[in-house]
C-alpha cells in the first residue's frame, strides 16, 4: 500500500475534469461531477473465510486512517461520517450519486471540502457487502454532501 501514491491521485481527481458519462475512469468509476477511485482491494474474499475478511477489512481501516492524516493537515481534521444515515435515507429521499452508492457500500468515510477546488472529498472502506470484494475507495465530486 502506497499511501504517497493514493494521496497524489486524490489530488489528481481534485483537479481532473469529470466525465461524461458513465464508466470506468481512474482506477474505479466516473460519471457526471464525480469519480469513485479504487485505491486497494482484496482479492479472493467474495467467497472466503469470514475471519480473513475481518482482517482485512482492519487492515483497509488502517490504510484509510493514514490517508485521514496526509489530509487533514491540508484540509483540516474532521469526525468520521456514519454513512448508515444515509443508506437510510436512500429509501425514502433521492441521494445524488455518488453518496448514494457510497452509503450502500461503506460505513464510514472521512469528508472533507477540498478548499480551493469546488470539490468533496471522502475515503472509506467499502465491506457493508459480504459477497463482494474489500475495497479502499477515494470519492471526489462536485456534490456537496446530503
Amino acid at each position: 500500500m502506497n499511501i504517497a501514491q493514493h494521496f497524489a491521485l486524490i489530488d489528481e481527481l481534485c483537479f481532473r475534469p469529470f466525465p461524461a458519462e458513465h464508466g470506468p475512469s481512474a482506477g474505479g468509476t466516473g460519471g457526471p461531477g464525480h469519480f469513485v477511485a479504487v485505491l486497494a482491494s482484496s482479492h479472493g474474499l467474495r467467497v472466503g473465510d469470514p475471519a480473513e475478511r475481518a482482517v482485512t477489512v482492519g487492515q483497509y481501516e488502517k490504510f484509510r486512517d493514514a490517508l485521514y492524516e496526509c489530509l487533514a493537515p491540508r484540509w483540516g481534521e474532521t469526525d468520521p461520517w456514519n454513512l448508515e444515515t444515509v443508506l437510510l435515507r436512500t429509501e425514502g429521499e433521492d441521494i445524488p450519486e455518488p453518496w448514494a452508492g457510497l452509503g450502500a457500500r461503506a460505513r464510514v468515510a472521512y469528508l472533507w471540502e477540498a478548499q480551493g477546488t469546488g470539490r468533496w472529498v471522502a475515503v472509506a472502506v467499502a465491506d457493508r457487502d459480504e459477497t463482494d470484494e474489500v475495497q479502499l475507495l477515494a470519492v471526489v465530486t462536485e456534490t456537496a454532501p446530503p
